[in-house]
């Protein structure tokens, strides 16, 4: 169980660095401008009336992926847990694998 803890809060880390530095480069590819712009020529009346950093903003973005990080945290702990009970029952129930490792002389 801790070892699984300690691997769901590296891997949630991760997960964190991974979405801020997709969003980094989306931002300077210009991809937010260019859907402000898409948006603006459909929308010819209400054109200063969307930003798409109102819909998914960093903030936003930053917090969702935090939330899910959490969630797969406690997700991925309780199920290796629960897999690493199983195993030791069924190794127990049916004898699992024995390995005899011997020293050359």
């Amino acid at each position: 169980m801790k070892m699984a803890f300690a691997l769901a809060i590296a891997l949630g880390i991760v997960t964190v660095v991974a979405v801020v530095l997709v969003w980094a480069v989306l931002g300077a590819a210009g991809v937010w401008d260019a859907i402000n712009q898409t948006v603006a020529t459909v929308l010819n009346d209400n054109a200063d009336a969307f930003d798409i950093s109102e819909y998914v903003g960093f903030g936003r973005i930053i917090g969702l992926t935090i939330v899910i990080a959490a969630i797969d945290v406690i997700l991925i702990t309780a199920l290796a847990t629960v897999g690493a009970f199983l195993y030791n029952l069924a190794a127990q129930l049916l004898g699992g694998l024995e390995v005899t490792l011997a020293e050359d002389d």
